[in-house]
Formats: C-alpha cells, structure tokens, sequence
C-alpha cells in the first residue's frame, strides 16, 4: 500500500471530522474521548483501515482537548485528564480572562501533543522496552509519587489536605476486594451496582458540577451585580485579557517537563491521564518561582495540565503500537478497530507496515493542527458562555450533569444517584472545610495503589522490602517521592508566611489609616476651640 494512497484528501477530511466532533464530546461533561470513538468505531468497518484509524485518531486528540472548555468556564471537567485543569482556569475565567485561560490551554494542548508525537515517533521501540520493565512495584512506587501532590495544593492546612485525600483514597475501595472477591463497604443495599465501586465521571461530575450549583444556589442565583459586570467586561477589554504568546515566557522547561510526564504516564498502561494531569501541576508547583498564585489564576498550572494530558496520546500508543498492550481505555477502542480489520498490532507492526505506521504520525500530526486551529479561531464563542445568567445556565447545567452520568455506562441510573450523593458531599466537605480537590486525588489513584500493591505482595510473598530492593529504578523513584513532599512542605511553609505577612501588611496599614483619622479629629476640634 502506497504512502500517498493512504495520505488522501479523504483521509485527512475525516481526521478534522473526527477533531470536531471529539471536541463536541469533550466539552460536554459525561461524555468522554472513549466514548466518542466507541460510538463512532462502528462507522470504520466499511471503511479503509487508514481512514477509519484517522477519524479515530481526530476523535481522540478532539476528546481530550475539549475537556478544557467546561473545566475553565463552569469548574467542571469535562474529562477525567482535565481535573487539574479546573484548578487556575477557572479562577482566571471568574476574573474576567475566560478566553485567555482557554488559549493559554489550547496552545499548551499544541505544544504537548507535538512533542508526545514527536517521542512516539523517534523513541516508540526504546521507550516501550523500558516501559516494559515497570512492574506493579514501580507502577505502585510512581502511584505513591503522584499523591505527593497533596504536600503540594493543600490549602490551609496541610492535616487537613491530607485527611481529605485518605477519606478519598477509602471512599475509592468501595466495592469488590480482589483479594477474596467479597464486598467491601458496602451499606448493605446496591450492592449489585456498587460492585465495581462508584464510577469515577459521576464522581466528578458531582464534586465540581452539583456541589457547586448548590453552593451559588445558598449564595443566591441573581445574575451579575451590575459594578461586578462592568468590572468583569473592563477586564475582558483590557490588554492584560488578551492571549500573548509572551505569557509561555519562562515557561519552556514547564511545558516540556509536564509533556513528557504525560507521554511517560500514557506509556505505562492503566496509570491514565488524570495521574498525568496531577503529577504535572504538583511538579509545576514545587518547581514553581511563585508557587502560591497556583490555584488562583496562573497560567503556569493551565500550562502544566494540559501540555501533560496531551502530552498522553502520543505515549498512550507507544504500547499500543509497539507491544500490543492499550496505554489507556481509549487506545483499547483503537486496539479493537485493528482486530476488526485483522491487523496483528505488536513488535513486528512497525516493521511490517510502515505505510501504516507513517499514516498514524502524519493523521496524529493533523489532528493536533486542526484541534489548534479549530479551537482558537472559535473559543471566543464558547467564552461567552459565562455571561448567561445563573439562573438560566445553572439548570441546563444540572440537566447536562444528569444526562451525562446516566449515558456513561449506556444507561445505568445508579451513576446518575452517583452523582447527586457526591454533589451533596461536595457541598457539605465544603462547608466542614474536607478539600475537594485532594480528596478526588485520593479517589482517583486508590484503586491503582491497591491494585499494584497486592499484585506486589503476591509476586513476592508478603516481602514489603521488595518496595526497596526490587531495582535500581525504586530508588530513583523513591527519591523523586522524598523530594516531592519536602519541596510540597516547604512550599506550603512560604505560602503560609506570606499570607501571615500580609495579613500583617494590612493591619498595619488599617492602624496607619486609623490613626491619621484620629489625628486629623483632634486638629479639627483644636481649631474649633480657638475659632
């Protein structure tokens, strides 16, 4: 098969199809990149494999990135990878620069696919052999590395940030125990349905979409206090609202770093891009020359987010294509389009068909361009979604939350009561001061830590030293962990002093200011005495 017979017009027509409809997915809450190619995967099988493989490949690059729209402008992720997202696009939305947080976030999407497909290209033999080395050890090791990031955002206090990530970690374990398949904290009814555990889409789809409906709802609905609109449309007109390419300044080694941890996390099968996202910001964060302003508004951690879950599309088919081994549930559908068309994918694929093989990296190629030029040219318009009145967007948005936990799983309404008992959760953890953002780290990477902890301790009957002495490459990761949490407390060491230094800083200001008051008092009843 001719290069340029699989390269046609055709073949890249369906890859921007398949961009624009992935974006469409993804930034409606519920419905992810995986199911975007599951639907459409039936499509493919009268198609040409290159064809059907290029709409696909659009589907997931589109999926991903779409996640970023409703991350920034309603605090709810879109995807499972965009839950770092939400952690400063947000805020900087809420201050009047909603369309500059999605370009910020767009281009770094750009810049992390590039160099994800960049890697897959030159190193997909190299990387996936070692990558073939990480055994549930290492996987166990580097599960225990992300969830340093709790040293990291804990806000206020660090007790309390980690308490909210070990109730996260429990609240993940509910379900069957793989131990012994027997049920675990389970109530004693729906048992049928907690059996896999809670789904993680309603999850999130409750702690950031409902609880914070109910939390403006206790605020009150009413739209915009007409001062706080004007300011919010001054700061979208001023310069410091526009996208400048000057804002990645001093960024490089951000982008990058963050790039290649999700290209390395895609390549190891089953860690996902939320891991990805995660490590990403806490990196970005200890590595950071200011890292208080993380999580209010930063341009660093939007970089950091999506350059890495982009960075994932590229390292998730390393193993897919050089091992036969998925990186993650969305390269399972694309493994599935290959076993329809009887293609044998694994150490001989490159090798065998290098017409399809150079047909992967050119669609993956376009597919990032188009995600770039579709969404910059057209974020404008999505941006304008948060000047809808509250009490118009918030009802569509609860309608859209409950739709998109009830189509997960094709139509289970447990998912959908999944969602309302997290909302209310997540609106009372807020209020008993539990924090969201480390509790869902916990829930996310529990059942990973479990997993490849007993699979650790039946490989090595019970020997906990084998943490320590299995390889070479356990130090070097125990060593990234301990200088993980000491950069995470040190950090939050200067953010605690800071803020006592300007809570400082403006009491002495108040004082200045009061007394100036008084002193003008006194010299005014002095004048009147001598009048």
């Amino acid at each position: 098969m001719e290069i340029f017979e699989i390269l046609s017009p055709m073949t890249f027509l369906l890859t921007a199809c398949g961009v624009f409809i992935g974006i469409i997915f993804g930034s409606i809450p519920g419905l992810t990149a995986t199911m975007a190619l599951a639907v459409f995967l039936p499509l493919t099988f009268s198609m040409d494999l290159a064809q059907g493989l290029a709409m696909l490949i659009g589907l997931y690059v589109g999926g991903i990135s779409g996640g970023m729209i409703p991350a920034a402008l309603l605090k709810l992720p879109g995807t499972p990878s965009s839950v770092a997202t939400t952690f400063d696009s947000y805020p900087m939305a809420q201050k009047g620069f909603a369309e500059k947080a999605l370009k910020i976030g767009i281009a770094a999407s750009l810049i992390g696919g590039l160099i994800s497909l960049a890697v897959l290209y030159f190193f997909a033999p190299l990387l996936s052999s070692v990558a073939i080395e990480f055994g549930p050890v290492e996987k166990f090791l580097i599960i225990v590395f992300a969830l340093t990031i709790i040293a990291s955002i804990s806000e206020k206090s660090l007790l309390a940030g980690i308490f909210s990530g070990l109730l996260g970690v429990f609240l993940s374990l509910v379900g069957v125990y793989t131990g012994n398949n027997e049920l675990r904290l389970t109530p004693g009814f729906f048992e049928d349905q907690l059996y896999d555990g809670f789904s993680l889409l309603p999850v999130l789809i409750g702690l950031f979409g409902i609880s914070e409906i109910l939390r403006n709802s206790e605020l009150g609905l009413k739209d915009i206090g007409g001062d706080k609109k004007a300011k919010l449309q001054n700061a979208e007109r001023s310069d410091e609202a526009r996208f400048k390419l000057s804002v990645f300044k001093g960024q490089g080694v951000n982008v990058v770093r963050s790039s290649f941890i999700g290209t390395f996390l895609g390549i190891l099968p089953g860690v996902g891009g939320s891991a990805a996202s995660l490590m990403s910001y806490t990196q970005a964060k200890n590595f950071s020359k200011d890292p208080g302003e993380l999580g209010k508004g930063s341009p660093e951690g939007i970089i950091a987010s999506e350059g890495s879950n982009n960075g994932l599309t590229g390292g998730a088919m390393v193993p897919l294509l050089s091992l036969g081994i998925p990186g993650d549930s969305t390269t399972a559908v694309l493994l599935g389009a290959f076993v329809l068309q009887g293609i044998h994918v694994g150490p001989l694929f490159i090798t065998e068909n290098p017409d399809m093989w150079s047909a992967i990296i050119y669609a993956l190629l376009f597919a990032n361009i188009v995600m770039f030029v579709l969404m910059f040219t057209s974020i404008r318009y999505f941006a304008r979604i948060i000047e809808i009145p509250k009490y118009v967007l918030y009802p569509i948005i609860l309608v859209m939350c409950v739709l998109g936990s009830y189509t997960i799983n094709n139509g289970v309404m447990f998912d959908v009561w999944t969602a309302l008992i997290f909302g209310v959760l997540g609106f009372v953890f807020m209020k008993i001061g539990i924090q969201l953002t480390t509790f869902l780290i916990g829930f996310i990477l529990g059942p990973l830590l479990e997993t490849n902890f007993l699979d650790s301790m039946q490989a090595h009957d019970g020997d906990l030293l084998v943490f320590f002495t299995n390889s070479s490459i356990d130090w070097v990761i125990w060593a990234m962990i301990v200088g993980s949490v000491i950069f995470g407390m040190l950090s939050n060491r200067r953010k605690r002093k800071a803020e006592e230094a300007e809570g400082t800083g403006e009491t002495e200001e108040t004082g200045e200011i009061e007394g100036s008051g008084e002193d003008e008092s006194v010299e005014r009843a002095d004048a009147s005495e001598l009048r």
